[in-house]
């Protein structure tokens, strides 16, 4: 599968290597927003930079601190891309939304179905286009 749809939910267009994981992330003590660095020592994607990347995430794990993180992120321009989510996640969605409204600028947010979330495993790299994921190679 080399393209495949999901639900839109923060709209714009995005490229970059994917990071994935299926496991959740918390944002807060998990993700450096001065350096894009996942820092969460436990994490599949412990010591990866984010930033400018498509994450690919089932949700995120814990408070609405999370939406500060990445609100954070959003303004220092170290946030990822695009997130990928198996289903709406309220916190990314909040920061996202926010970030446009402050900043101009945001992630794209998309979520998918939980075929086309394990599908994205074996993706190098990924173009967002109007909720459209594109394969694409690093």
């Amino acid at each position: 599968m080399d393209r495949l749809r999901g639900q839109l939910i923060v709209a714009g267009t995005a490229s970059g290597a994917v990071l994935y994981a299926t496991q959740p992330l918390s944002f807060w003590g998990g993700y450096d927003a001065a350096s894009g660095r996942i820092t969460d020592t436990h994490h599949p994607l412990a010591g990866e930079t984010a930033a400018g990347m498509a994450l690919v995430l089932p949700a995120t794990r814990g408070s609405s601190t999370t939406t500060a993180v990445l609100l954070e992120a959003i303004r220092r321009e170290t946030a990822p891309a695009a997130l990928i989510t198996r289903g709406v996640d309220a916190f990314l969605a909040l920061a996202c939304v926010v970030g446009q409204e402050m900043y101009g600028r945001s992630p794209v947010l998309v979520c998918v179905g939980e075929d086309e979330f394990r599908s994205l495993a074996e993706w190098p790299g990924l173009e967002v286009e109007e909720g459209a994921l594109t394969r694409r190679e690093r």
